[in-house]
């Protein structure tokens, strides 16, 4: 990771969250103290960014300078609220399309999924703030630039946005091998949110057994399982499919 995109030491990371820089993680070591160490800790908690404690040694990795215990991972974009876009969309009269990634942990797959809804016209991109890849500058060249042009909201509880998007109107629809139909039965017309998640565990429990409804790919070589950047752009693209053709 290059130099430009951490910041370290205690007050620079202080200072750094007081002015409101997007900050994807912070680590610390583990074991600190102090005044200011605790001043930090609070804007940390308080503006709910990602921590991890770890050892001396994983923080010299990042930088020879005088890191003070502390290593902030500077995001390459800026996040956006989801509250704020579905309204917005609405009052332009679109018909919202949004996409929920479940941890994906993988920053190619992140950055091709990121490509392939940008073609696709999908409006936002909701993360989890914990458990997913990060969004650096191998992110963003997997995707293209996408990841500066669509919408990339990131959120605490994707229990709530879900919740949230339900009463707005949005069908919320899961990607899972277990479900009983198949996508290309469902009619993806009206204002949809897909979820996909991660190629080991599929989409949490929680929020699978939230959805409106869910469908599946259906396979029929004896692999049985797709890479999560190739599964999503299938879906992507009959969500165009059905609305523009």
């Amino acid at each position: 990771m290059e130099e430009s995109s951490i910041i370290y030491g205690m007050r620079p990371v202080l200072e750094a969250i007081q002015s409101e820089k997007t900050i994807d993680k912070v680590l610390l070591q583990k074991g600190l103290g102090g005044p200011l160490f605790k001043d930090l800790f609070i804007k940390i908690r308080e503006n709910k960014i990602p921590f991890q404690y770890v050892p001396a040694e994983r923080l010299n990795k990042y930088t020879r300078g005088n890191h003070q215990g502390v290593v902030a991972m500077m995001s390459a974009i800026e996040y956006q609220d989801i509250h704020e876009i579905v309204p917005f969309l609405f009052e332009q009269g679109k018909v919202p399309f949004l996409l929920i990634l479940d941890k994906i942990t993988d920053v190619r797959n992140i950055g091709a999924i990121v490509r392939s809804a940008e073609c696709a016209g999908v409006d936002a991109v909701i993360l989890p703030l914990k458990g997913g890849a990060q969004l650096n500058e191998d992110a963003v060249k997997s995707s293209a630039g996408a990841l500066h042009k669509v919408p990339i909201c990131r959120h605490s509880n994707l229990v709530e946005v879900i919740e949230f998007l339900q009463s707005s109107g949005i069908e919320v629809v899961g990607v899972t091998e277990k479900a009983e139909h198949t996508y290309y039965e469902k009619d993806f017309t009206q204002p949809v949110c897909l979820i996909m998640g991660n190629e080991y565990e599929g989409i949490a429990w929680d929020y699978l057994r939230k959805c409106d409804a869910s469908v599946r790919i259906p396979m029929v070589g004896t692999i049985r399982s797709l890479n999560v950047s190739v599964a999503t752009g299938i879906l992507l693209f009959e969500i165009t499919r059905q609305r523009y053709h």
